[in-house]
Formats: structure tokens, C-alpha cells, sequence
């Protein structure tokens, strides 16, 4: 069965893909990394997320290595531009450093990180610029709250933003408050980074979910593992597009099938028990 897909600005992506972050770093693993990264485009996972952040561009350079000699249209790529290259003249320079290390002319979705010093009416300009050249097929943002977004959509040409990738999975469910309900309602896509709440190591409201009882009991009632039940959960409106590191082959067949997993409603109240939904207004959390 292939993936869902999210709309993104028109471009229909993935509903669940791949994040790198970290990955490249010991070359004891960059074998096993890279496989892990064409094994998942061979799955339909082909959403691949990166940054000129991480490991300052090494993430990228290991990406366009992976990758070499796999049909660019089977894989959409994300990448990011840091805050403070957000504006001219170095968000250009820093998006073709970007392209060159990643070994493509183009970015499918081109993100502003984080909310920085540079003006986010310079930052649309140029956002929109870069897809007039050709340099990106889509833009967005990652990490910005409802006020921001409000801000950024006020701006002329501030609605070519389809996405807004931020952080969230089970124990970490502000968005579902505000956030994740202005995005839906302006049409634009929710992308989940660290939905497997970084292998159970933040703990939010309700601790470390890889230790659930809850969790463990749904996960042992529909034959999966709770990294399984995590991904299912996050992917379960149809709006959001979840980015999972998985760094072994194995990871990422074992996310594939949660793409599959139907959580039924009785799985969905018990979770709601454990990991409460908000009920007001929440902090926007980022790693």
C-alpha cells in the first residue's frame, strides 16, 4: 500500500519520512546511515529533512552522498537556512552552498529554521525569489507559533508558506491546542520533527513514553512496538507529515508499518489519559 500524502502548497508529500540530524558524524555508521536513507526512498518515505545547521553543513554533504545516483523525483528535499542568513544577500549565497552540498540544483522545500534577527517581510521577498529562480519549489518555516504565523501571513506574499514544521508526538501535544487548527484552517501543512519524542528521552506531561504502561499495552494489542503506536499516533489526523531519524534499516522498515497502524478509539482515549490533551494555550516547544 503506498503512503498517504500531505498537501503542501500543491506539492503532495509524504506523510511520513526521514530526518537527519546527527546523521554523517561517526564514520563508523555512515554505511549503515546511508542505506537506512535509500531504503526508505525505495519505501515511499522519500521526505527527506535537513539543515545547513546541522553538524554546519556536514548533515547535508552526507545526504548528497547517500543519495548520489537516486532518481531525484523519488525523494522531495527539505532543507533549512539558518536565522540569520535569512535575508539578503546570504540567504542566496546560503541556499546554492546548501544545493551544492546536497549535489541538486534545486530544494523541494526550502524552511527558515527559526524566528531570527532579520525581518520576516526581507525573509518572504526573498523566500519568494528563490522560487521565481528556481532554486526552491516551495517554502516555509519551522519552529513559529500562531502569533507569528499570523504575522507572517499578513505579509504580501507571506500565503506561498506551506508548511510549518515543528515539534511534536505524543508527550509534547500543545499544537493540538492552536497551532495545529490555524494550519489546517489556512491550508498549511504540519511537519513533525522528533515524533518519537528523541527515542523516549523528552519527557514532557506523562515522562518518558518508551516506559508507558499505556503505551506498551497498545502497542502489545495490535502486534507493534510503542515507537510504532507513536508514529501512528502522530500521522492519525491525515495533516501532518512526521520526519523520524532512523539510522538502521531495520528502524526504518519498522516506521514504514506504522504508516499502516490504525489506532482505534479506545486506544485513542487511553492515550488521551496518559498523555493529556492541552487545554489551553501552551509554550511552542523546540529542540
Amino acid at each position: 500500500m503506498g503512503l498517504r500524502t500531505v498537501d503542501a502548497g500543491g506539492l503532495p508529500i509524504p506523510c511520513l519520512g526521514m530526518g537527519t540530524w546527527r546523521m554523517g558524524e561517526r564514520a563508523a555508521d555512515r554505511a549503515e546511515e546511508a542505506a537506512s536513507l535509500r531504503l526508505g526512498i525505495g519505501l515511499g518515505m522519500g521526505l527527506i529533512d535537513t539543515a545547513e545547521m546541522y553538524g554546519d553543513g556536514a548533515t547535508e554533504s552526507f545526504v548528497g552522498k547517500s543519495l548520489k545516483g537516486v532518481p531525484r523525483d523519488s525523494y522531495t528535499l527539505v532543507t533549512k537556512v539558518c536565522p540569520q542568513n535569512a535575508g539578503r544577500p546570504a540567504i542566496f549565497s546560503s541556499l546554492d552552498s546548501s544545493l551544492k552540498r546536497l549535489g541538486t540544483d534545486h530544494a523541494d522545500i526550502y524552511l527558515l529554521h527559526w524566528r531570527g534577527p532579520v525581518p520576516l517581510a526581507e525573509t518572504v521577498g526573498c523566500m519568494a525569489e528563490l522560487v521565481r529562480r528556481g532554486k526552491a519549489r516551495r517554502w516555509g518555516v519551522s519552529n513559529l507559533d500562531v502569533a507569528d504565523m499570523g504575522e507572517l501571513l499578513a505579509i504580501p506574499g507571506g500565503d506561498g508558506c506551506c508548511v510549518d514544521q515543528v515539534l511534536y508526538n505524543v508527550t509534547s501535544r500543545g499544537i493540538e491546542y492552536d497551532l495545529m487548527p490555524w494550519l489546517r484552517r489556512h491550508g498549511i501543512a504540519t511537519m513533525a520533527y522528533c515524533p518519537l519524542a528523541q527515542a523516549g528521552s523528552l519527557r514532557r506531561m506523562g515522562g518518558d513514553a518508551f516506559e508507558s504502561p499505556v503505551l506498551k499495552a497498545i502497542a502489545e494489542g495490535h502486534g507493534a512496538t510503542v515507537a510504532q503506536v507513536m508514529l501512528a499516533f502522530t500521522l492519525r489526523l491525515g495533516c501532518v507529515a512526521a520526519i523520524p531519524k532512523a539510522s538502521s534499516p531495520r528502524h526504518v522498515a519498522e516506521n514504514r508499518a506504522a504508516a499502516e497502524l490504525r489506532l482505534t478509539d479506545s486506544d485513542l482515549a487511553a492515550i488521551d489519559g496518559a498523555f493529556w490533551p492541552p487545554t489551553a494555550k501552551m509554550h511552542l516547544d523546540m529542540e
